[in-house]
Order: C-alpha cells, then structure tokens, then sequence
C-alpha cells in the first residue's frame, strides 16, 4: 500500500519550515506501519501519475514565494488543485494534513473545506515554540484518542485555528487559560485528519507524538469512521 507524502517547494515551500525533513520524518512512520511512502515535492505535474491504490496521502506543505516565472502561474496550478480534490472527495483517498497544512494551497477554492478548518491570517497564532502538551478532548469518541493520555512534544502550539462547522475536534493545547483545538477529523467531503503538531523534526522525537502519528494513520488506512 503505497502513502504519498507532499512535500512543499516552489509556492507552498515557507522560509520556516523544513518540509523535506519532517517529510522524511513523517514517512518513517509510514514505512514502520508496514506502508510503502513515496515522497513527492509540490509542483504543477506532482499528481499527474498518482500511484494505483493509493492508501493514503500526507501533506507537509506551506505557503510560500508565490512567483510565475518561478514556478507557474495560477492557471498551471489549477490541475494540481483539480486532482488534490478528486483524490480526497471523489476517489476516497484518505488525508492527513500536517501543521502548516492548514495554511497550505490558498490559491485552491476547495482545500480548506476537505481539511474541515484553517489557520487564518491576522487571527490565528502560536506563542515562541517549546516544550508542549497537547490533551485528548473529554468525552470524546474517537479511535485516534481511545485510551491516548496526553501528547508531549517539543512543539509549536497552534492557537486560534478556525474548524469547520462538522468538525470533530480530537486534541486541544491549552494558552493563556484558553483551550486550542490543534487535531480534528474533518467533516468535510473525504476521510480526513488535520494534526497541527510538528513543527520541526525535535517534534518527532517525542514517543507520545509518535503514538498519536501513528495512531492516525491507522484509523485512516484501516480503521472504521468514528
């Protein structure tokens, strides 16, 4: 079962994150539950020959330099942004969306509705990056955080994150008293998880955010819908 991992470059590469390494990261975790991941850089023609049974998608992509006659204009990017959509909405291709994810592909109409959320600018934020704890929601029933204790990582802590409607929030990080949703399952078109965490590679050092990482890819791949 092949997992494709999109990397961002071009104009969803951003000058704070190190997208091939988290990538990498990410596909570690892939391999270990017994999926074959492909690593694949954002460009125009990236999804031009999707892989047959495909099991799963992963985003680790940005908002970046936004330059034409760099690397297409918004046109040349329409197809990349018609196939992302079918292969999530219409083909059932499950999707898991990593930190920046949420302010990735904003030249895509439909992007934010298969994440079930956003991060917006001039609202959304994070305090200086640390040592952080991120908690299952209460009450909560979901197979991603049956019996999950909480998640520590070194970490940025994404706040004012905006879920959709029809969004199922899983984790939350706590700031300044006020509890921020940062892992929700979409209600949106497709079968779809948004995990804010992981910032840089040190959040992949952590054990319990590896638990939940892989915790996710298999209620996406194998698991029943909650």
């Amino acid at each position: 079962m092949t997992a494709l991992v999109l990397v961002g470059r071009g104009r969803y590469a951003d000058p704070w994150h190190d997208d091939a390494a988290t990538g990498h990261r990410a596909a570690d975790v892939l391999a270990e539950a017994g999926l074959a991941p492909e690593l694949r850089g954002t460009s125009p023609t990236a999804l031009a020959d999707v892989p047959a049974g495909l099991a799963l998608l992963v985003v680790v992509a940005g908002t970046g330099r936004t330059d034409p006659g760099w690397d297409g204009d918004d046109a040349a990017w329409a197809p990349f942004h018609a196939r992302l959509e079918s292969l999530v909405a219409e083909r059932g291709v499950p999707a898991l969306v990593l930190h920046q994810g949420a302010h990735t592909f904003t030249d895509a109409p439909g992007w934010a509705g298969l994440v079930g959320g956003r991060w917006v600018p001039g609202l959304s934020m994070h305090p200086p990056i640390g040592p952080a704890v991120f908690r299952p929601v209460p009450g909560v029933d979901h197979p991603v955080v049956a019996g999950l204790g909480p998640v520590e990582a070194y970490d940025e802590r994404y706040c004012l994150l905006q879920p959709a409607v029809g969004s199922t929030v899983l984790l939350t990080t706590e700031h300044e008293g006020v509890e921020h949703p940062v892992v929700w399952q979409s209600g949106g078109r497709g079968r779809v998880l948004y995990d804010a965490l992981g910032h840089d590679v040190r959040s992949y050092d952590s054990p319990s955010r590896i638990a939940l990482l892989r915790r996710e890819v298999d209620w996406l791949v194998r698991g029943p819908r909650a």
